[in-house]
């Protein structure tokens, strides 16, 4: 008998079992929901530091609620509204905040998705557009596009009179510190092991795949998600993770669900991981916390691919999974009672 085959199965059923510790179960009513990456491991962060995380997911939370509740905006709204509120905080690895590329820049990625006709639109490599996550969804409605990406990316911002600033704006102490200690570990590498935009030690670079996002569901119904991100520590220029591709960080589909994804973006380009979520609801007719399980806690952990991902189905049931030790997230329901966790859900 073939023992590899025997392993990956038993592999398989070992991860389904034990997958939803690190699954916050199914939420119901559940209007907004957002993540802020992987984050730091457990106990990296102090005490202030963590409430400082929690009071921008919050923050982000209760923006895109009050225009879902208040001004009965669609999703696409809320989502952009509530990604904006993460870009703009440092805390976190999109917009200002980003991590630097191996030459030292900022070099961002975001896309967002219409679940009513699965018109989506993204930017990637854009190095002066202040808000990704906008110049992603002027994309999907103001061309026939859906991905554009660097300069022609950054004119066509500048074409719509998207805020542009000066790269520096991007630019934190705490990331460049980061990028300073990789550039040495890098040298120290014996000649020919150069490990130039992939993690050098999982343990320490693990937040360095961070990412934030939001899935929504408005008063209509209609489904949206969005994710953006400055993508992974010390990656060569140029490089693209899964943030801007559709189906791969990104997917929203009225019929199903809404995904952002957040991790090693490899993997989740190889595996369509959004969209694969997605379809674990429309063929097998599982609900979104097995959905997302299935796809973070078995498929992804069983390749070596790290990662979470936040879910909402066309029903308002909110769910997520990680299979790391950290997934920073939260979620509001319709009458404004939000929750915010950083780390996996205990059994």
């Amino acid at each position: 008998m073939n023992r590899p085959l025997i392993w990956i199965c038993c592999m398989s059923l070992m991860l389904t079992a034990t997958g939803v510790q690190a699954n916050d179960g199914l939420v119901e009513d559940v209007v907004l929901a957002v993540h802020g990456g992987l984050g730091e491991s457990p106990g990296v962060l102090t005490a202030e530091e963590e409430r400082a995380v929690r009071a921008g997911l919050e923050k982000a939370l209760k923006v895109g609620h009050q225009l879902l509740q208040e001004k009965r905006a669609t999703s696409i709204e809320a989502v952009e509204a509530a990604i904006r509120v993460l870009e703009d905080d440092p805390l976190f690895n999109a917009g200002r905040g980003a991590v630097f590329t191996s030459d030292g820049r900022n070099e961002l990625d975001a896309s967002i998705m219409d679940g009513r006709n699965r018109k989506a639109g993204a930017v990637a490599g854009v190095t002066i557009v202040k808000n990704p996550i906008s110049a992603a969804r002027a994309v999907m409605e103001r061309t026939p596009h859906v991905l554009l990406v660097s300069k022609g990316a950054e004119e066509f911002a500048r074409q719509v009179q998207l805020e542009l600033v000066d790269p520096s704006y991007f630019k934190t102490e705490k990331r460049w510190r980061e990028l300073e200690e990789r550039r040495k570990k890098e040298q120290a590498q014996p000649q020919g092991q150069s490990a130039l935009g992939f993690p050098l030690d999982p343990d320490q670079t693990r937040r360095h795949w961070s990412t934030v996002g939001a899935v929504a569901r408005d008063a209509q119904g209609h489904l949206a998600a969005g994710t953006s991100t400055g993508g992974m520590s010390y990656k060569r220029y140029g490089r693209v993770g899964d943030s801007p591709i559709i189906g791969a960080g990104t997917f929203a589909d009225d019929t199903t669900c809404a995904v952002s994804c957040t991790g090693h973006g490899e993997f989740f380009i190889r595996w369509q991981a959004a969209s694969d979520i997605s379809a674990q609801i429309e063929y097998r007719q599982v609900d979104a916390r097995q959905a997302v399980d299935r796809v973070i806690n078995g498929k992804l952990k069983t390749a070596g691919g790290e990662g979470g991902a936040i879910v909402l189905d066309r029903k308002g049931n909110y769910s997520s999974a990680t299979n790391s030790d950290s997934l920073w997230r939260g979620w509001i329901h319709a009458n404004g009672e939000l929750r915010v966790e950083l780390y996996p859900a205990k059994p």
